[in-house]
């Protein structure tokens, strides 16, 4: 998600989830080739597997991107067609593309002769006034064609027109039903379903019909739930961390980074605000968090500070 899953974030991620596999947020093609490498696509080792995902639509700039994305080493390149923003659409990419099925095709298999690693797609059910299952079918019937194996598919649409990128998170109906039939109608493809999931015990349901399911903001809002994922989703019963440790984690990843690479701790901080959502003491952490890690001279030390404000049930058993 766009300023929302940077490296400092998906370090975070990792640390609760072993297998989850991490998408960055979209980075435009023409930033790739053109802009600052290092920042837009370093990553730490730690956060494998992880996707980059590429927002463009011209096909011999996003193969030059994917191929770039491949030597800094991410596991899989990702085209986002559901972006619906004002800035995407302007670039005339993200959801517009749901239109140009024929223009993916050509795009996605150009950055398949570009790289080695799995190219993949997200997008939507459609856009605007297209015909529901049609308009999806056709387009992901053209990818296949070109040689995509896996997509991940939004299943709301897109109202290019009239809606807010905000409002078409919540707006469109969701329709579940339409990807289990796409799933359903080409069993060949790997198919991912996102939208409006909000819990582990929301997913499963959705795993009887699809290979995956993607979680975006809830992931983001309440962190701790990836914890849950391993054991639940992958049979890995090799046990996480605790929220505490989890918080005390991240505060020593936040004096590295400021170390090496002067990183400001606000910059990692603000990916923690929802560890403890739903506790006691979670909006005293919240708090701490928003007044202090911005201020001059902060340190990660206020990561460590904010969590002692909530009780430690290992603490206490101690």
């Amino acid at each position: 998600m766009m300023d929302w899953t940077d490296r400092h974030d998906r370090f975070f991620l990792r640390m609760l989830s072993r297998h989850a596999l991490l998408y960055t947020e979209m980075v435009t093609e023409q930033a790739v080739r053109f802009g600052e490498r290092d920042r837009l696509l370093g990553f730490s080792a730690e956060e494998h597997p992880l996707a980059l995902q590429l927002g463009g639509s011209d096909p011999q700039h996003l193969a030059e991107a994917a191929r770039i994305g491949e030597q800094y080493g991410y596991d899989e390149i990702n085209l986002n067609c559901g972006c619906p923003s004002d800035r995407v659409q302007s670039g005339a990419f993200g959801a517009c593309l749901m239109a140009e099925p024929a223009l993916v095709a050509r795009c996605v298999a150009a950055m398949q002769q570009a790289v080695k690693v799995p190219v993949t797609v997200k997008c939507r059910i459609g856009i605007d006034d297209q015909e529901d299952y049609t308009a999806l079918s056709t387009f992901v019937e053209a990818i296949a064609d070109a040689g995509v194996r896996t997509v991940i598919v939004h299943a709301r649409k897109a109202w290019l027109k009239g809606l807010s990128p905000k409002e078409n998170r919540t707006i469109p109906p969701l329709k579940y039903d339409l990807v289990y039939r796409l799933k359903a109608e080409m069993p060949d493809l790997t198919i991912a379903i996102n939208g409006g999931i909000e819990t582990l015990d929301q997913c499963e349901p959705h795993l009887v019909h699809t290979d995956g399911v993607m979680l975006g903001r809830a992931a983001y809002q309440n962190p701790y739930l990836l914890a849950e994922v391993d054991e639940r989703l992958f049979g890995d019963t090799t046990p996480r961390p605790s929220r505490h440790e989890a918080a005390y984690a991240m505060a020593d990843y936040a004096e590295r980074m400021a170390r090496d690479q002067d990183v400001r701790v606000g910059n990692v901080s603000r990916h923690l605000v929802g560890l403890f959502q739903g506790l006691p003491g979670a909006r005293a952490f919240r708090r701490h968090l928003s007044e202090n890690a911005h201020k001059p001279g902060a340190t990660a030390q206020i990561i460590r500070e904010a969590a002692d404000l909530v009780p430690d049930p290992a603490r206490a058993a101690a």
